[in-house]
């Protein structure tokens, strides 16, 4: 270190006397968190003092992690993968759907041991203004749980019992914006300029203007526009998502260090994932659609360090829902490699997981994952069939031309065809956000729903309702294979449908995501246990899954992963290989019997004999030199 650098590495640990644990972890990443703040504000004069600032905030944390937690951080440090191996397995919900409130939760926890869940992430749960609130992520409170779910020390003693029961929790942290209720903000429209710097604002139209030339919208039919008029201040706040939740201004230092407390603060608390909201918005810069940005990744980088040195046992995971060509850049690259986020969403992989499913074909699949850059060292996908949010048809033209598809023509055959409109389809989804210049829309749904069950059950179809519960598992099964940690959206396991009476809140009504966010059917999950019923049959399918995974070392995230052309378009094959066990998967994309050749797994050294019954439930066929894989079959073959 320069001896001015050194100076501020005593400084700090002069803060912990004693704790060489501390020491050595400052040591090992004090540039690591210097460097990159340096890199975004080194010529700003307000700096230095920030500096320090964050410093003693990150002494303080480390200073203040209960004995349980330190032991983890040890525990972690030492087992890095924690989140990477086979035995992972989440779970996503929301609270209050869920269980009503975080007690609720704690007396619920048997059912997903059952499941055979590891990581649970808790939907947004700190305190947001009052509805509208964009589903609890505008938040007014960054330090207090909604009252409606608990308390603080209701989440600090769900963290502990889950972590004595080996469970992680993920709990989501807002980083581009607040609620307009929001201290910071209140404080702002009170007169205060310094809070109000904590904001990207305004004085007239001429620089929103200017941005708003290459900004896109994010909900064009319910906000459009990325600036909202704010008379109290007589200014433009940056508002990307709703009117109600405004951009901070990372520019300011100060900014950074108020969110690297309020992170911090939650580590304490237990959390042992934070997942970073709308982090590709983070810099804004004119000419450009003011998402990853050079800075976002500094900025990252900067806050992966300083969690790295207070709370080692703390991951963080990057909601980033974009390009394959960004995407993994948020998993740390080039210079940033192994310094950025432990997790990022594979958004990619949903995406062509459905569009599959619609076109019964996996060209396109194949020949995208084929290009993906490989997963950096030390960092994993989340992987998931649906989430909270909508599915974006996000294919681009050149992945769809390098497969002969027009991309703008097959986004919007999907958009029709899960909502219902296409000639054939099973679907019962619902079209968001859709554009009435170009027909292209965003989907709603709940997977069983989007799948074809809903539909299927309500007209009494059991051969139909059979094809639907394999497409359920079929993408499930991919899912739990591709390597990284496979999520389980809530209802998914038992075919929850959308929810029908999703608009009845008047608050809800602008926004039919809340189509597939419903309550849990505590009746249905009763049914769990009779293999005969629709929720019996997935959850046996989904129970077999887990077993399949955690017996499977090639599923690790840091195993070789190759998307195999199988030589049918019907069949995709992902191929996976780890600590010296290899995998193929095959999966059927289509309702008829569909053959490949064994020559495809044989070249892998992998065969169709498997010691435990095959993860799909059905036995795979062998028809001379081919295998046959059943409707919607999906074939895990070990070598």
């Amino acid at each position: 270190m320069r001896p001015e650098v050194r100076a501020e590495y005593e400084r700090a640990l002069g803060r912990i006397a004693g704790d060489t644990a501390f020491a050595t972890r400052l040591e090992r990443f004090f540039t690591e968190l210097r460097n990159p703040l340096v890199a975004v504000y080194g010529a700003d004069e307000r700096f230095p003092a920030q500096w320090d600032a964050l410093l003693a905030a990150v002494a303080e944390a480390a200073a203040a992690r209960a004995p349980a937690l330190r032991a983890l951080d040890h525990e972690r440090e030492i087992t890095p993968d924690w989140l990477q191996r086979e035995q992972a397995v989440g779970y996503v919900t929301y609270v209050d759907r869920f269980a009503g409130t975080l007690d609720g939760v704690r007396e619920r926890l048997p059912y997903l041991r059952e499941l055979g869940v590891g990581y649970l992430h808790l939907m947004p749960l700190l305190r947001a203004r009052p509805q509208p609130n964009d589903g609890g992520y505008a938040v007014a409170d960054y330090d207090a749980v909604e009252p409606a779910l608990g308390t603080m020390d209701d989440l600090r003693v769900l963290a502990a019992e889950l972590r004595a029961g080996g469970m992680a929790l993920c709990v989501d942290v807002v980083l581009n914006h607040t609620a307009r209720e929001h201290a910071w903000a209140q404080a702002a429209l009170a007169g205060d300029e310094r809070m109000l710097r904590f904001y990207r604002t305004f004085p007239d139209r001429s620089a929103p203007d200017a941005y708003e030339a290459t900004l896109p919208d994010v909900f064009p039919d319910t906000a459009p526009g990325s600036f909202t008029w704010v008379p109290e201040v007589g200014r433009w706040v940056w508002t990307t998502f709703n009117p109600y939740q405004w951009d901070l201004d990372y520019s300011d230092p100060e900014v950074f260090v108020a969110m690297a407390r309020v992170m911090l603060g939650l580590a304490n608390a237990g959390v042992d994932v934070l997942r970073l909201d709308a982090v590709p918005f983070l810099w804004k810069r004119a000419g450009t659609d003011c998402q990853n940005e050079p800075e976002v990744h500094e900025l990252l980088q900067a806050f992966r360090a300083l969690v790295r040195i207070a709370a080692p046992a703390v991951a963080l995971k990057a909601e980033a829902i974009v390009s394959p060509r960004d995407l993994v850049g948020y998993l740390g690259a080039g210079r940033h490699e192994g310094k950025e986020c432990d997790l990022a969403y594979h958004n990619v992989l949903m995406v062509l997981l459905w569009s599959s499913l619609a076109s019964g074909r996996v060209a396109l699949m194949t020949h995208t994952l084929r290009a993906m850059p490989p997963v950096p060292p030390g960092a994993g996908w989340i992987t998931y069939v649906r989430c909270h949010d909508d599915i974006g048809w996000a294919i681009t033209e050149e992945d769809a031309g390098a497969v002969g598809l027009d991309g703008y023509l097959h986004r919007r055959f999907l958009a029709d065809w899960y909502a219902g409109d296409f000639p054939g389809s099973f679907a019962r989804g619902a079209r968001f956000q859709p554009d009435p210049r170009t027909g292209e829309a965003r989907t709603s749904g709940m997977a069983a729903s989007l799948a074809g069950l809903e539909a299927a059950r309500a007209d009494g179809d059991e051969a139909a309702v059979e094809l639907a519960i394999r497409r359920v598992l079929l993408l499930h099964a991919i899912a739990f294979a591709h390597g990284g940690l496979p999520l389980v959206y809530m209802g998914d396991e038992l075919g929850l449908p959308n929810d029908p009476a999703w608009d009845a809140d008047p608050a809800q009504r602008d926004d039919n995501r809340w189509i597939h966010r419903p309550h849990m059917d505590w009746e249905a999950a009763a049914r769990r246990h009779d293999p005969n019923s629709v929720e019996g049959r997935l959850w046996e399918g989904l129970r077999r899954l887990v077993a399949a995974r955690r017996a499977t070392r090639a599923v690790h995230a840091q195993g070789r992963s190759e998307a195999v052309w199988t030589g049918n378009d019907h069949v995709f094959g992902l191929y996976r290989e780890h600590a010296g066990e290899r995998l193929l998967v095959l999966a059927n994309f289509t309702a008829e019997p569909q053959p490949v050749r064994a020559a495809v797994a044989a070249e892998r050294a992998v065969g169709p004999a498997e010691p435990e019954p095959a993860p799909d439930g059905r036995p795979l066929r062998a028809q001379g030199d081919f295998l046959v894989l059943a409707p919607y079959q999906h074939a895990w073959l070990r070598g």
